[in-house]
């Protein structure tokens, strides 16, 4: 009987060396934030959508908005390249901006600007309810800046790009300094799970 314990808790142990943990390059945030949800407009069609729309994706969630001088356009750019580099599996992935300023961003100028960098992201804009509650589930910051003469502003927000399994469970967060292939080989381990 000690014998066949000792030898079962032997084959446990050999198992369990042969199962590898995980590796992260980005932050893993696993068990740290919230699962995806939210009800907001998709620009382009102006239909509302839910985070249920997007299940069985895996979703990058950036928050922005279309007159951003530098943060946002270099981070969009960069998500295509991301996308570019996963091949055929960028299909099972899914970029959503949401913007920060819904009262410069309409439906036309969103969907124009998040198609400019690629006919698949989805530019993602509710009402200020909607926006401060997706916000506020997910820690981010914005703010309007300054009101200058002609009406112009800027908006101050975070940076972060929050991603999502293909259930909806907060997984990942990069941000706008995180390397393309940061990105790539940890979306690749995503995707394989």
């Amino acid at each position: 009987m000690l014998r066949h314990i000792t030898l079962a808790l032997f084959a446990l142990a050999v198992l369990g060396g042969c199962h590898q943990q995980q590796t992260w390059k980005l932050k893993n945030v696993r068990h740290l934030l919230p699962d995806l949800k939210f009800t907001m407009q998709r620009a382009g069609d102006d239909k509302t959508v839910t985070a249920a729309d997007y299940r069985g994706k895996t979703v990058l969630l950036y928050f922005g908005y279309t007159h951003c001088p530098d943060i946002c356009p270099t981070t969009l750019a960069r998500l295509r390249a991301v996308l570019h580099g996963l091949g055929a599996d960028a299909a099972k992935v899914q970029v959503l901006f949401v913007s920060v300023d819904p009262q410069r961003d309409d439906d036309a100028t969103l969907a124009q600007y998040v198609h400019a960098f690629d006919p698949a992201f989805d530019g993602l804009r509710g009402s200020p309810a909607q926006l401060a509650a997706l916000a506020k589930r997910y820690r981010v910051g914005y703010t309007k800046q300054g009101n200058e003469p002609d009406g112009g502003y800027t908006m101050s927000h975070s940076s972060a790009v929050f991603i999502f399994d293909r259930a909806g469970h907060a997984r990942l967060l990069g941000d706008e300094t995180a390397p393309v292939d940061a990105f790539d080989a940890d979306l690749k381990q995503l995707l394989a799970g």
